[in-house]
This record gives structure tokens, sequence and C-alpha cells, in this order.
């Protein structure tokens, strides 16, 4: 039986003869945020009716010719950006030969010897620090259709809305360890490029996908071992799942004395294996040559410089300034920069009001409201400027922490304001030093036994006597004054 272990940044499985690592290289397949494909006008709306955003060109109808969509190069420029990488001023758009029902041309439009980007980096956050992860290139292709097998008992019938749409195939260095690894590196490549609007990252419609590549070697060997290529794997829970059970396998296998294959699989979500699908094909059984309809693409220096001009503060940056800025720890910058969305949240709530509160109640109970509606930042029902007032309302002293929590509510239901629900409901806080000794003598007075009690050393009490002023006061006196008074008074 094969046992699992982890080690600092390293993913181990301990056999009878010997223990073994797991090295991991992911082929990301990220969709292009554009209004249409990569070399025509059809529509990238997901959705649409089946073969309702096919062009001639995508279709493959004889004579059509391709001609490059220039906002799908720069989105890919600017992902290459972000992700810290060489900008090719040259690169070439190759045909990629195979066939499959759902590929119309018979090949696949993609780049091979010169991609548009070239080797860039992305840093992980793990629990036990930081991990750089190395990206040998980006480059441009078009996407197949859809073959659907489950509408007819003999039939499987090809929707080619997706055919052409512009994808960006991210291929990531050998570099992961771990499925841990490979989590933090999905969502934060999907982060990165939500900040730089190139890419939805939504896996649910297929916009970022990724062919897994698994291979094991025994500890302290130089050499990678047989890879295994998992395809098209479109959640991160699976892409965990497939690494474990054919890191699994292949250990097993070499256990046994037996040889690993080199194969593509697919991953059966349902029996939770992988299972073989073909021999793995090397570059020159696709044949690749480049495109004779299309021209060599060169960038000019000054298109590349401008683009990097404009793109927004990224998160590793964004999250470097939260921490010298809002004073937040390493965790709590990591969290909130995971969205552009809720980084921007945030930000306005920490001008409005305490940097640190705010960012307590957003990853405690504003977070928690959201998961549980379903819901996410942008169509929180709270605004950014009533969270932040009633954040402040807790840092003044207006309002207790509990009190705040009832506020909240009221806020999730009803999307008023805090100031105006705290008036109307009478739910400000006694913090009246005056008012709130004479009810506490009252207390005191007539819990005389229980003070009696108290002196003798009962100080368990204490305890009682808060409750008690908070039952009289509805649960609205301030706490940390109603401790002060409460000390003094039974000092005396």
């Amino acid at each position: 039986m094969v046992v699992m272990s982890k080690e600092k940044f390293d993913y181990f499985i301990n056999g009878e003869k010997g223990k073994y690592e797991v090295i991991i290289g992911l082929e990301v397949h990220a969709q292009v945020l554009s209004n249409s494909k990569l070399f025509s006008s059809s529509s990238t709306k997901f959705g649409g009716d089946p073969n309702d955003q096919v062009s001639l060109i995508d279709s493959a109808f004889p004579g059509m010719l391709p001609v490059i969509n220039e906002e799908c190069v720069k989105q890919a420029v600017r992902t290459g950006l972000g992700l810290n990488a060489k900008i090719n001023n040259y690169s070439v758009f190759d045909r990629k030969n195979y066939f499959y029902a759902d590929l119309p041309q018979g090949y696949q439009i993609s780049q091979y010897k010169n991609p548009i980007v070239g080797e860039g980096k992305v840093l992980l956050d793990m629990p036990y620090g930081s991990k750089e992860i190395g990206i040998e290139r980006l480059h441009l292709e078009q996407d197949a259709g859809k073959s659907i097998h489950d509408m007819d008992p003999s039939n499987t019938y090809v929707d080619l809305n997706r055919s052409g749409i512009a994808l960006m195939e991210i291929v990531s260095k050998p570099d992961l360890r771990s499925p841990e690894e490979v989590n933090a590196y999905i969502k934060k490549l999907r982060t990165i490029m939500r900040y730089l609007g190139t890419c939805d990252g939504n896996m649910q419609e297929g916009s970022l996908r990724a062919d897994v590549n698994v291979s094991v070697r025994k500890t302290g060997d130089k050499q990678l071992g047989t890879r295994c290529e998992i395809k098209n794997v479109n959640s991160i829970k699976f892409m965990q799942m497939a690494i474990d059970h054919e890191a699994n396998r292949q250990v097993e296998l070499l256990e046994e004395g037996k040889k690993i294959d080199q194969e593509t699989r697919l991953f059966d979500t349902k029996k939770n294996e992988t299972r073989s699908m073909r021999s793995k094909e090397d570059a020159h059984d696709y044949r690749y040559f480049p495109d004779p309809d299309l021209l060599p693409l060169k960038l000019e220096q000054k298109l590349i410089e401008d683009l990097k001009k404009s793109l927004p503060e990224l998160p590793d940056n964004k999250k470097e300034r939260f921490i010298k800025e809002y004073g937040l720890n390493s965790y709590e910058a990591n969290v909130l920069v995971s969205e552009k969305e809720v980084s921007d949240y945030y930000e306005e709530v920490a001008k409005l009001s305490d940097n640190k509160l705010a960012a307590t109640w957003m990853m405690g109970d504003l977070f928690a409201m959201l998961n549980n509606k379903g819901l996410n930042i942008s169509n929180s029902p709270i605004s950014a400027k009533n969270f932040a007032e009633l954040v402040q309302s807790i840092k003044s002293g207006e309002i207790s922490g509990r009190i705040a929590k009832e506020v909240f509510e009221i806020m999730v239901d009803t999307g008023e304001n805090p100031k105006k629900i705290i008036e109307t409901k009478g739910m400000k806080q006694q913090s009246d030093p005056k008012e709130l000794e004479k009810m506490i003598n009252e207390i005191l007075t007539s819990n005389k036994d229980k003070v009696d009690q108290y002196k003798a050393g009962k100080e368990k009490l204490f305890g009682f006597f808060v409750g008690q002023v908070m039952k009289s006061s509805g649960g609205k006196a301030n706490p940390q004054l109603t401790n002060e008074i409460l000390k003094k008074l039974l000092k005396g």
C-alpha cells in the first residue's frame, strides 16, 4: 500500500522500495476575453444555441481565409506582461494536424517553434513560504468545437460554437510538486488574468482548463521519470484528485518492476481514476508547419511598451502595498487581493473606516454571508460605503460587536444604511459613565449576597454581574466601560 506524506514544498509517496517525488507540469488553456474569435468575427458569447455562432471560416468552408483578431493578440501580450514573461516581437502561426469530428479544418491553428510569449514566472504564496513556478511559454491557438454524446444512443452531435475561439495555452515548467501547489498555481494564474481582464477564468463554462503532466522519480534522482498527460481537466478539485491517483498508479507500477508508458490519459471523475486514452504523441506526429494563409506576426516594441504602461496594479504588487499602507499581515493581504473586485471593495472600506477592523469583518462575517447566499462581492447586498459606516460605528464605540452583528443581519436583508438602522431601532451603545454607574449600583444592591461572595474570593461571579448589566441594558452597555466600572465598584 502506498502512503503519502508532505514535507515542506514536496509531496512524497512512500513505497516498499523507496521514496518517490511527484513532478507536475501544467498546460493551461485560457479562453481570451474578446467579443469575437481568433480569426473570425463570430461571437464568443457563452450559452448560444448550437451552431449559432459559426462563420464560414469556423466551419472550414473552402476558400475562406483567416484574419487575425488584433484584440486577441493584445490580450496575449497583456497576459505575458502580467506573468513577467518575455514578449517576442516575432511569432509564427502553425498548423497542428490531427483529426477530430469537432475540428472541421482537420488541423488547429496554433504556435509551435515561435510563440508570442516566452519564459516568465508565477509566485505562489504557500503556508510554508513563497515558491516561484517557471512559465515556459504562452502561445495563441484556436479552440475546437464540442462533441455531444448523450443526446442520442447511436449518434454524436457536434456544436461548432467554440470552434475558432481564441485560447492562450500557458505552459509551466515541471516545477510543481504537489496537488496543493497545483491548487495555488491555478488560482494565482486565474487571479492575474482576471486583474488583467484577459480571461474570466470561469471553469464551469470551459474558459479555463488544463492538461496535467505527471511523472514520479525516486528522491535524489536527477532524471525526470516518464510522464503521462491527463487531458482536459476543468476543475481544480479534479486536477488534485487526478494527480493523487496517477502518481500512486505510477509508483505501484515501478514497485512491481513494470515500466510506465508515455501516454495520454483521461480522468474518470465518477470512479476517481485515470485511464489510457492513446499513446502520447510527439510534436512530429502533428506535422507542424507554418500556416500558409497567415503571415508571421511582428509586434512593434512601442505597442508592447504602451500595453505595459496600461496594465493595472497586479496582485503581488497590491499585496505588498496593502501590507505597507494598511498594516495588514501577509495572510490578510493575500486573501483580500485574491480577486480584483474584493480588493477594490476593501480599499473603499478601508479609506472610510479602520483598516484592520475592516479586514477582520470582511474576512469573517461578510465573506461567510456571501458564501452562504452563493453571492460574490460584486453583487453584495451591502455596499462598500455602508459596510465602512458599520465598521466605523464599532470602532467609535457607538455600537458593540454583538449589536453590530444584529445591524449587519438587517443590512443584509434590507440594504439599509447602518446609521439609520441604529437610530430607528434604538441600538446605540450605552457609553455614558454616569448612567452605567447608576445601573450597575442598582444591580449590585439587589444582589448583595453575590457581591459578598465575590469579595470573599469567588471571582467567577464577575461574569454574572456583566451578564446582569447586559440584560438590564438590552445588550447596549459598552462592554469595556462596564468592566471598568464594575471592577471599581466591587473593590469599594
